[in-house]
């Protein structure tokens, strides 16, 4: 890369002798979770990779330096930072070109994860269509950078709280496969069930694999999009979690929210509403996600 980057010991040496890595985003330890449950999480998600036999690349830049893997130290400053950018596509140079310091979104792990040459990424879930997004046109800058960046991402699905039947839609204009993994119901976020048939089923690690690889053989670009159900222990059913959903939506309209500052508020004011549980399923599907992103890249390895 011909950028400010920095990449750890582990990955380094990871990828120089083709052991698997799995990319993971650092907008959960800034973003997504209060502290200290942000490191806690963090620490956890990177501890699922290691014992699924893969190594860890959690990335973010830091005063302009693009990093590959952060060590413990940097997770636990970067999670008490002030005034952290959410940089994505659009204003991921200038948040480099500045000297910022800012913690990625899919869409900009996506493309650190391919610089780096990491060919699986483990999240949460996705951005995608919001709500009202014929009046607002708000659609996240995940769905355009599954269909250009050559990534396999691991996620619960879209985020519950967006419109799911036009995400699909988009993702299947851009090219993306939406592969449940395991099942055929799609999954959204806490719920395993998000009421509709994922377009393609896989079960297993190694299909998953062999589908990116002949992806790439065919010359398509473009990532996949792996629905991986939350642990049935872990989830919230949609009939439960789906009220709260709408109560913060309707909030959200009223107190004129919008742009990237409306799913932080989502998903603290259903934190609230569901006095804590949507965050322990939260750090659940993350950990799910890790473990089957490692088997994946463990199987692009083999």
């Amino acid at each position: 890369m011909n950028l400010p980057h920095s990449i750890s010991r582990d990955v380094r040496n990871a990828l120089a002798t083709g052991a698997p890595v799995v990319a993971l985003e650092s907008t959960i330890i800034t973003h997504g979770m209060p502290y200290p449950q942000n490191v806690d999480t963090a620490r956890l998600v990177e501890d699922e990779v290691r014992a699924a036999g893969a190594v860890p690349a959690t990335i973010a830049i830091i005063d302009g330096v693009l990093h590959i893997g952060l060590s413990d130290a940097l997770i636990e400053n970067l999670a008490q930072a002030e005034n952290v950018m959410k940089v994505s596509r659009a204003d991921m140079p200038v948040c480099m070109a500045l000297g910022r310091t800012g913690a990625t979104t899919v869409a900009a792990t996506m493309i650190a994860a391919h610089l780096a040459g990491i060919s699986v990424f483990a999240t949460g879930g996705i951005g995608g269509v919001h709500r009202g997004a014929s009046e607002t046109f708000d659609i996240s800058a995940d769905l355009l950078e599954l269909g250009q960046t050559p990534v396999t991402v691991v996620a619960a699905g879209p985020k519950a709280i967006l419109d799911i039947p036009k995400t699909l839609e988009v993702l299947e204009t851009y090219g993306v496969p939406v592969i449940a993994y395991g099942q055929d119901a799609l999954p959204a976020f806490w719920s395993r069930d998000a009421g509709i048939t994922a377009p393609l089923r896989l079960d297993h690690a190694s299909d998953i694999a062999a589908a990116a690889i002949m992806r790439a053989q065919m010359g398509l670009t473009g990532g996949q999009l792996i629905a991986n159900p939350i642990p049935q222990e872990d989830e919230i059913p949609r009939s439960v979690i789906m009220p709260h959903v709408e109560q913060a939506l309707t909030e959200a309209a009223q107190r004129g929210i919008a742009a990237k500052a409306v799913t932080p508020f989502l998903l603290q004011r259903i934190f609230e509403l569901t006095e804590g549980a949507s965050l322990v399923a939260n750090i659940a599907l993350v950990r799910n996600n890790a473990r089957l992103a490692a088997q994946i890249a463990t199987a692009l390895c083999d």
